[in-house]
């Protein structure tokens, strides 16, 4: 299927943020003007929600410090810390052409630069590298998303419309998607197998970011959303994807090691070539546009 990437999310005014903020507090403080306003009562949480409130709240502290917000001159994404040595995995149209970005951690209270190590559009990835690592930064944990299993609780984390550490939860809908990339000017960009779709809420500036078991492992990096062709294009809620954390390791080590991918551990034709639609106006196959000379 052929999906949309998560855009970077729009410079959006502080003003704004905290007028949003405001009226989430007028909204959490108001009263529908019903019950006894003298008396108010709580009830113990079951064993087991509470336990797993524990679990999230758990992995939430362990997980969040390592993903952090990567500013470029056009918009925001996110990105995972990958080692201790400043190494940070995030989404190739994410970084886009630039070579220099703004890290913010997920506290807030650093501001980081770092440069670009290599982006590798054929599986939308990137690896940048902090010019100077702060103490006590912190790696994330990369698990076997060959062991995702649909039903799976996840939580996605990232800084979706520039909300910095913002965490959604859901679950793993399906394992072993491939998907398309769209383009705004038509066709598709990088096709990408394995992806694993979640109903955790995936939105502009989540590209980048982690997707993360309740073992506090990331299982995938939150790459694409569903588009619904019969809304124009927008966002289907609750259909989203993440590069699978095999991938994601298998990419990310050798940008690391030599500064570029030699081996992507799929075979390459070589051709430009684009999606062609059938009755169902579902993928049919690929046009040839351009094949190599000689090929």
């Amino acid at each position: 299927m052929t999906a949309s990437r998560i855009p970077a999310a729009s410079r959006i005014p502080a003003a704004t943020l905290a007028c949003v903020a405001a009226l989430a507090l007028v909204g959490g403080c108001s009263s529908s003007g019903s019950g006894d306003s003298g008396r108010s009562t709580t009830q113990a949480a079951p064993a087991a929600a509470s336990d797993l409130q524990d679990d999230y709240q758990k992995v939430i502290k362990d997980v969040l410090p390592s993903v952090v917000q990567i500013d470029a001159s056009e918009g925001l994404g996110s990105g995972v810390v990958y080692d201790d040595k400043g190494h940070i995995v995030t989404n190739a149209h994410v970084v886009g052409k630039e070579k220099r970005f703004k890290v913010t951690t997920a506290t807030g209270e650093q501001t980081l630069s770092a440069d670009l190590v290599a982006s590798y559009p054929e599986q939308d990835l990137a690896v940048i590298k902090l010019s100077d690592v702060p103490d006590g930064l912190k790696a994330a944990e990369f698990g076997d998303s060959a062991k995702a299993e649909v039903g799976q609780i996840v939580l996605a984390m990232g800084s979706p419309l520039g909300l910095s550490s913002s965490v959604t939860q859901g679950i793993v809908s399906a394992t072993g998607r491939t998907v398309s990339e769209g383009r705004s000017g038509g066709g598709t960009g990088a096709t990408i197998a394995n992806m694993v779709q979640t109903s955790a809420a995936i939105n502009p500036g989540n590209s980048g970011g982690a997707l993360v078991d309740l073992d506090g492992k990331v299982i995938g990096i939150p790459t694409l959303a569903a588009s619904d062709p019969q809304m124009g294009d927008s966002a289907a809620p609750g259909i989203g994807f993440a590069i699978p954390s095999s991938m994601v390791k298998t990419v990310a080590d050798q940008i690391v090691r030599s500064g570029k991918v030699t081996d992507s551990g799929r075979a390459a034709l070589g051709i430009t070539g684009r999606t062609v639609l059938g009755d169902d106006y579902r993928p049919a196959g690929v046009a040839v546009v351009e094949a190599p000379e000689g090929g």
